[in-house]
C-alpha cells in the first residue's frame, strides 16, 4: 500500500490522474447528461461549487476593480504640502493594487468538489486533495458549522469548503449526493467480499 498524495498519515491505494473535465481522457459517457469513471458505479458523479460566496465575491471583485480605477484617473496634482506632484505612474499602481485586490478576493471562488465513484477530489483555498472512499468513514455537516467536511478513518477531518452553510438547500444537497455516493462504494465493497 501506498500513502495517497497529499494526505499525511493516510494508508490506501493512490488514485490514478483523473482528470475532472467530462470528454477527456479517461471519461466515458453511460448515462444521458451524466459522465462516470472506469464503470465502477451507476451512481451519477458529483460536482458542487458554492453559489453565494462566489456570487459577493465577483461583485466586491468588480467593486474594487471599480473603486480603484476611479482613484487612479481622479488621482492628479500636488501631494498636499506642495512637495510634490502625483505622476502618471502612480495611478498605474494605484490601477495594478486593485487587480491585485481583485485576484486575492476571487481566490475564494476557487472551492469545488469533485466526487464519483472512486473517491473525492476536493479542492479548498490552496490546492486539491484526493481521498478514495476507502478512506473516508462519513460526510458530515454538522448543526452550525460553516461547511461540511470529510471525516476519514485516521480520525482526520477534511473540510470541504465548497458544501457551505451560507448556501443552504443547495449545500445540503450536496452531502446528500457525497452521502449517496459513499453508501454506493460501501454496498459495491460489501458485495464483493
Amino acid at each position: 500500500m501506498t500513502p495517497v498524495p497529499g494526505r499525511v498519515g493516510v494508508a490506501a491505494v493512490a488514485l490514478p490522474a483523473v482528470t475532472p473535465v467530462p470528454g477527456a481522457a479517461g471519461w466515458r459517457r453511460t448515462t444521458p447528461g451524466g459522465w462516470q469513471t472506469g464503470g465502477v458505479s451507476a451512481v451519477e458523479p458529483v460536482r458542487v461549487k458554492p453559489r453565494r460566496v462566489r456570487l459577493v465575491c465577483w461583485v466586491s471583485a468588480a467593486a474594487l476593480l471599480v473603486l480603484f480605477g476611479a482613484m487612479a484617473v481622479s488621482l492628479s496634482g500636488s501631494t498636499g504640502n506642495g512637495y510634490g506632484t502625483f505622476q502618471r505612474g502612480d495611478g498605474v499602481a494605484l490601477a495594478g493594487l486593485g487587480v491585485l485586490f481583485s485576484l486575492g478576493v476571487l481566490a475564494f471562488t476557487r472551492p469545488r468538489v469533485e466526487a464519483d465513484g472512486r473517491g473525492v477530489r476536493v479542492r479548498n483555498l490552496i490546492g486539491w486533495s484526493e481521498v478514495p472512499w476507502e478512506v473516508v468513514r462519513g460526510v458530515r455537516f454538522d448543526r452550525g458549522a460553516p461547511w461540511a467536511s470529510l471525516e476519514l478513518h485516521d480520525d482526520e477531518l477534511l473540510p470541504v469548503l465548497a458544501l457551505q452553510a451560507v448556501d443552504k438547500d443547495h449545500a445540503v444537497d450536496g452531502v446528500r449526493a457525497l452521502r449517496r455516493l459513499h453508501r454506493a462504494h460501501a454496498s459495491v465493497v460489501a458485495g464483493g467480499a
